[in-house]
């Protein structure tokens, strides 16, 4: 079963999962904290595409906790109220979505993201983006305020307000932000 925009709202809750599968993280209050990658991350996250052709504007709000990288983790992904929504696992050649409706597994988290949100996310890229820095697998164009990579771009300005967005310009726009919060 391939879920799309148009799932049940616990469909589309399960997409979104996915996406911050890749790696969110958490940031404290202090100006120039940085998390590394063997935290717990928790915060929320908030997602929203832009309305193309036959598809009207779509998002997703949650709260999440992560443990580990790009290459190898777990997410866990609920409400704003406390109940968990779905659990992600992934390690090199393996990604499993665990939720109330059973298991699904993937080969990469790309095609995880293809699949489930019906959108090329670059959820390998993910963990370090939300690090305030460029994923070391693809080429990045470094600006005042963040850096341009793999079609994305990553405003890291409020980074130490705890804030990250990332904007992909390409049709349909999406645009995912961050508060990254300490435990």
């Amino acid at each position: 079963m391939t879920l799309g925009w148009r799932a049940t709202a616990r469909s589309g809750a399960l997409a979104w999962t996915l996406l911050a599968a890749a790696g969110l993280t958490a940031l404290s209050g202090c100006a120039s904290w940085t998390p590394d990658a063997g935290q717990v991350l928790s915060g929320r996250l908030s997602l929203r595409v832009a309305a193309d052709g036959q598809q009207a504007e779509r998002g997703f709000n949650a709260s999440f906790d992560l443990r580990g990288s790009g290459e190898r983790g777990e997410l866990r992904l609920s409400t704003v109220l406390g109940p968990q929504i779905a659990a992600a696992r992934w390690a090199p050649g393996s990604v499993a979505l665990s939720s109330s409706e059973g298991e699904r597994r993937f080969t990469s988290l790309g095609e995880l993201a293809t699949q489930v949100l019906g959108e090329p996310v670059p959820l390998q890229a993910l963990p370090d983006w939300l690090r305030g820095r460029a994923w070391p697998g693809a080429p990045a164009d470094t600006g005042a305020a963040g850096f341009a990579q793999l079609g994305w771009q990553v405003d890291l300005a409020r980074q130490a307000d705890g804030f990250i967005t990332a904007t992909r310009a390409a049709a349909p726009t999406v645009v995912l932000r961050v508060r990254l919060e300490t435990h």
